[in-house]
């Protein structure tokens, strides 16, 4: 990491076109700190995760996945909650990238967790869940602050832009904090 410029790649872990976690991200391009990047990567390409494919070699979009986790100095994840859970989407995403397990390019690798839904819940157990995927990778999930939008639907319009000044301060402040934790624990 140079102490100049840091490099983030956000993840959407949601598909559809108008998903509020991507909004986020998009959102959260014009609130970074200065000298910091962010890369967004959506997931539609990544094909289901195969032993078998995998033992062949990766596909094209698994290679370009994991280029791109290397090549950042922090992933900066926003998903929203399935079931109580993570989308399968970006679990699959996370299996691909976790191969092999002793030398993937998630081990070590900060990670910020956030998430938008329309419920109440603002993703709560979808990023409880994604905290514990992240233990076998040997990741670095910050722990606080923790960034959850619930009502997604009242702070973006409908182009998926963040309308919500109150957020967009939370997200400057959780990506101030972002940064902050990667260059901590970069340098260890």
């Amino acid at each position: 990491m140079n102490d100049a410029t840091l490099n983030m790649l956000g993840i959407a872990g949601s598909l559809r076109a108008g998903s509020y976690n991507l909004g986020l991200l998009r959102a959260a391009a014009g609130l970074l700190p200065p000298a910091v990047g962010l890369d967004i990567i959506t997931l539609g390409d990544i094909p289901p995760y195969d032993a078998d494919v995998q033992g062949q070699g990766d596909p094209a979009p698994v290679e370009d996945l994991k280029r791109r986790i290397i090549m950042a100095d922090v992933l900066l994840i926003a998903t929203p909650e399935y079931n109580y859970s993570i989308p399968g989407v970006l679990k699959n995403a996370i299996d691909w990238a976790s191969r092999p397990p002793k030398t993937c390019c998630l081990r070590r690798k900060p990670v910020g967790i956030m998430g938008a839904s329309s419920g109440e819940s603002g993703t709560i157990r979808g990023q409880l869940a994604l905290r514990q995927v992240f233990v076998f990778t040997d990741s670095l999930v910050m722990a606080q602050p923790e960034l959850r939008v619930p009502n997604a639907g009242q702070k973006f319009d409908g182009q998926g832009v963040l309308i919500d000044e109150e957020l967009r301060e939370r997200l400057r402040a959780y990506l101030a904090a972002l940064v902050e934790w990667t260059r901590l624990v970069g340098s260890i």
